[in-house]
């Protein structure tokens, strides 16, 4: 069975990357944030629209290029 995608806010991913090392290291225009891991040279972009619910296969993908499971990403966010 797959596991459920969750309902976050960019504000959520932001936050639960940060717990695994990403770090700010630019913004692309209003409405696109750019995060990057220095231990493994991954580099995240996460669209900002404050207050909006990121669409499934846009969290998919911010997932997979952080290099996590969608059970890694829900644990670290309930944490």
């Amino acid at each position: 069975m797959s596991p459920k995608f969750p309902a976050v806010t960019s504000s959520e991913v932001i936050k639960t990357l940060s717990k695994t090392g990403f770090k700010f290291k630019r913004q692309s225009g209003s409405s696109h944030v750019i995060y990057y891991r220095q231990e493994d040279k991954r580099r995240v972009n996460i669209p900002i629209h404050s207050g909006k619910i990121i669409k499934r296969k846009t969290l998919k993908s911010i997932i997979l290029s952080a290099g996590l499971t969608i059970e890694e990403f829900e644990n670290l966010r309930k944490s």
